[in-house]
């Protein structure tokens, strides 16, 4: 049961009709796991954590360099040379001290990596390579927890969710089969980003979660890019693949 306190913080949102004390009591007893605390990880993670979700996990190996505090804005300059983890735990419990939030300052694979999604309510991609997205993806699958995934490079966002709960719903690999992708994604270290574009997918992505998580409205369906150059945003359905490697055998 929320107290006085509580129900002050998230009195914006309990006033919602599609989230109310029940929704708001759903994302208190959640567990969001964050892979990547990053330009999409920091938006996600300080919206998730001041919206009451109870428990995150966020989980990033790198440590923080000046060159990302033009867009990493979990991160402050006195946090250059700390796990990225470490650092938004720090501005998360800051942000809400009533919020558990557990630093994983590895990169989780393999067993770990399933264990942990197999332990969540909805798992969020923030990272910014086709390894990691198909290994956080095929956990995902396994453990049939919906994951949000966002990417963004230049001046381009993109965003999806693959609900393995969903029969009809594809997962990544069905939108970018492994034979295709090659081995790494751009990333912005290689490719350059505007700063706010981070900001605006990884917020989507929190937006995306939230409503996974409180029962507030309908999940996202299909895929949506964004052009930072024209501001125009462009939606697509995308089928499941029949023969996809990943999710064809849970159907």
């Amino acid at each position: 049961m929320m107290d006085d306190q509580a129900l002050l913080r998230y009195s914006r949102q309990i006033m919602l009709p599609e989230v109310d004390i029940e929704g708001q009591e759903r994302l208190q007893s959640a567990h969001a796991v964050i892979i990547g605390a990053g330009g999409l990880g920091s938006p996600a993670a300080l919206y998730l954590a001041a919206a009451g979700v109870g428990r995150i996990t966020i989980a990033d190996a790198d440590h923080v360099e000046l060159s990302n505090l033009q867009r990493q804005i979990a991160h402050q300059h006195a946090s250059i040379g700390l796990n990225k983890a470490h650092s938004a735990q720090a501005s998360m419990q800051a942000l809400n001290p009533h919020c558990h939030v557990v630093a994983l300052d590895q990169h989780v694979e393999g067993e770990p990596l399933e264990r942990l999604i197999a332990s969540a309510d909805v798992v969020l991609d923030c990272t910014d390579r086709f390894s990691s997205r198909y290994a956080v993806n095929a956990a995902s699958q396994k453990a049939g927890v919906p994951l949000v995934s966002g990417a963004a490079i230049r001046f381009s966002g993109q965003l999806a969710i693959f609900d393995p709960r969903n029969t009809e719903c594809p997962c990544y690999a069905c939108l970018y089969p492994p034979d295709e992708s090659g081995d790494e994604a751009l990333s912005c270290s290689e490719s350059g980003v505007m700063a706010p574009l981070v900001g605006l997918i990884g917020c989507f992505q929190a937006v995306e979660a939230f409503k996974l998580l409180s029962g507030a409205g309908s999940a996202h369906q299909g895929l949506s890019t964004f052009d930072g150059l024209s501001g125009q945003w462009r939606h697509f359905q995308v089928p499941r693949d029949p023969a996809c490697p990943v999710c064809a055998q849970r159907r």
